[in-house]
């Protein structure tokens, strides 16, 4: 089957990463992690928490679990 819309996973990727999913989500703030599953697993489900951890890592340079560690105050 053809896609019929090229592009649109790029620009999923932009709204939740830099539009306003991105808002919504509040990257870089504690809980922005589960901001993201509770917003995307109604429209992936079973499937966010991998996609969230991409859009984490797209949207701050690293991934929810350095996130997790370092807000602890680990290293």
């Amino acid at each position: 089957m053809a896609d019929t819309h090229p592009g649109r996973a790029e620009q999923l990727r932009e709204y939740w990463t830099v539009g306003k999913g991105a808002a919504e989500i509040r990257w870089g703030t504690p809980g922005d992690f589960d901001r993201c599953v509770s917003h995307l697993e109604k429209y992936m489900p079973g499937r966010a928490e991998g996609y969230c951890n991409l859009l984490h890592h797209r949207a701050t340079g690293i991934y929810p679990a350095t996130h997790a560690k370092a807000e602890k105050g680990g290293a």
